[in-house]
């Protein structure tokens, strides 16, 4: 169903209630998801992008009983990841000559992903315009990484829209469509874990595109990204929002992460949080067991801490394979100015401690050098060195 935006502006995407899922298994979502797609009706006929491939052709046939496909004179492709670009290929079936508007790796990855279709492809790049009539235009920005080559954001003068592809959204569904509608607390988590997990690798291409899109002198009463809400009030927030979280976020906040064989290392880790607190009160404190633990959440609450704790205890000389894998995905995230501490229990060889520090300091982390190294379960000579872990990751 078309449902308006502002003036000839309307949204016709799919809004996924059930999801659960995305990037394949490794991004939960707990609130739902939209793939938002957009309708230009001026003198010319725009649709900017499409839908998840498993909603192709629902899409496309409501989209028919809303305008009759070959009224539609340009497709803007801002983004080729197939949540986006997935009903191209049944669209197109449809209206199989129709210019498609998008940068030079999007026309890569479009072929890439469906194979070379014989599209009427039309690549553009930063300040690049493409006249709507009524005197609006539209206004091409190159979103290279942000967060794959090929994206890029389309503006509209005269109605002063931001279609800003995966930037500025989150996964969260609002039946609503705007941010003013939306639970207000629930959005915002949800578009910091989107950051988070997400845009966070990129973060100084954020901090360098924010200034560049002002540059361009083109004035903002929208903002209408690819998934979650329509930023109409206030749009220039979740900017300000997206500048700061760029700028080496962090709060007063120490997250302690670990997994544990026979609870020994489960020890250590709650005596590390209960030591943070006594020290310093107005700290921020979470533990999690990253083996049961929803590890994008878990990579939010990273991203909001100066410091963390991570443990394994020792196996096979080596660490725990589920702090292996997860240390992985934190250095994929590239999180900056950090500290980051090491503990955990071993029964003989306890190579354990000296590997978190390796893998910690090639994440990026400042890891400090006091650790809690327990032989077999913690006693009081281990929990004794507790306070000196807390007070450097502290200082």
């Amino acid at each position: 169903m078309k449902r308006n935006i502002k003036n000839n502006v309307s949204w016709v995407g799919y809004i996924d209630w059930e999801l659960q899922t995305f990037h394949g298994e490794d991004y939960t979502i707990a609130n739902g998801s939209s793939q938002n797609a957009y309708l230009i009706e001026e003198e010319k006929t725009v649709l900017i992008d499409t839908v998840w491939a498993p909603h192709r052709f629902e899409f496309v046939e409501n989209l028919k009983k809303e305008i009759d496909l070959h009224k539609i004179d340009y497709i803007i492709a801002n983004h080729g990841e197939v949540d986006h670009s997935g009903a191209l290929t049944a669209l197109m079936d449809e209206i199989p000559d129709t210019p498609i508007y998008c940068t030079a790796n999007a026309v890569k990855s479009l072929e890439g992903q469906y194979g070379k279709r014989g599209w009427n492809f039309h690549v553009v790049k930063t300040g690049d315009t493409l006249d709507i009539g009524g005197g609006k235009q539209l206004v091409f920005i190159e979103m290279r990484m942000l967060h794959w080559p090929d994206s890029m954001a389309t503006y509209m003068t005269g109605d002063n829209i931001l279609f800003s592809n995966d930037a500025f959204g989150q996964h969260f569904a609002v039946e609503e469509l705007f941010n003013d509608k939306a639970n207000q607390c629930l959005l915002m988590s949800e578009a910091m874990k989107y950051f988070a997990n997400i845009l966070h690798p990129y973060a100084a291409l954020v901090a360098k595109k924010i200034p560049e899109i002002a540059g361009m002198g083109l004035p903002i009463d929208i903002i209408a990204p690819s998934h979650g809400v329509i930023w109409r009030e206030n749009p220039m927030q979740i900017i300000e929002k997206y500048a700061a979280w760029a700028d080496t976020y962090q709060e007063n906040q120490v997250t302690v992460c670990y997994d544990t064989m026979w609870d020994g290392t489960a020890k250590i880790a709650h005596a590390i949080a209960k030591e943070i607190s006594a020290q310093s009160p107005d700290t921020v404190v979470k533990v999690f067991n990253v083996a049961k633990a929803d590890k994008t959440e878990v990579m939010t609450e990273i991203f909001k801490s100066r410091a963390i704790a991570v443990g394994s205890p020792t196996e096979g000389n080596d660490i725990l394979c589920s702090v292996t894998g997860w240390l992985a995905f934190v250095k994929s995230l590239k999180f900056k100015n950090k500290k980051a501490a090491a503990f955990g229990c071993y029964g003989w060889s306890g190579e354990s401690v000296k590997i978190l520090k390796e893998k910690l300091t090639d994440a990026g982390f400042a890891v400090v050098e006091e650790e809690v190294k327990s032989l077999w379960n913690p006693d009081e000579e281990d929990y004794a060195k507790v306070p000196a872990l807390v007070q450097a990751l502290l200082a």
